[in-house]
């Protein structure tokens, strides 16, 4: 088995301080109670020898690589949420980019979106994807249906080391990401499977 999880890659995306911490310009209600979770997905990846991929959002200060409707959060006086260099970019505490890992930057809601991900993942053997972090409609949507779509042989969403603002949409989402054969174990289910 141990040769599958060699195959095998972990997303951890945008558990970053602006999307998780109450009060910031990002703030996705449900992604500080998953921080435990994302962190024993990440030890047994890492126990499993899988690759760890740190996919997160950096922008320009200006906001000149921001999508357009969000423009209007930069600029003179803004909150300028994930721009490269702040706080707000950083990681949230308890989370280590190690030797080993590589981190993606991203500037739209897919990680495969205007990035080297797909030349990545393909050029290291990898043909399954597991998925953490935030948020469910966006970004961890819109990177499953990529995977999906790019014919990867397994795509695995940990339901409860991933959140949404809201659990109501959280539980939609992943309906949605079930019904085109995304596999959505627990952290527990995940962690003691074997393949």
């Amino acid at each position: 088995m141990a040769d599958n999880w060699k195959r095998a890659a972990l997303l951890v995306i945008d558990m970053q301080n602006d999307f998780i911490l109450p009060g910031s310009p990002m703030y996705v209600a449900g992604g500080e109670a998953i921080v435990p979770s994302v962190m024993e997905i990440i030890r047994v990846a890492r126990e499993r020898g899988m690759l760890v991929v740190w996919v997160v959002r950096e922008h320009d200060p200006l906001g000149r690589d921001v999508e357009l409707f969000r423009r209007h959060m930069y600029g003179d006086g803004k909150a300028k949420p994930t721009s490269n260099g702040t706080k707000g970019a950083e990681l949230v505490d308890g989370l280590v980019i190690k030797e080993g890992d590589y981190k993606l930057v991203k500037t739209r809601f897919s990680a495969f979106f205007a990035t080297n991900l797909q030349s990545l993942l393909r050029s290291n053997g990898i043909e399954d994807i597991v998925v953490v972090g935030v948020q469910t409609p966006n970004c961890i949507r819109q990177t499953v249906y990529d995977a999906v779509a790019l014919d990867y042989k397994s795509v695995t969403v940990i339901i409860d080391a991933t959140a949404a603002a809201a659990p109501e949409v959280h539980i939609a989402n992943i309906y949605d990401m079930t019904n085109i054969g995304v596999s959505t174990p627990t952290v527990q289910e995940w962690s003691s499977s074997d393949s």
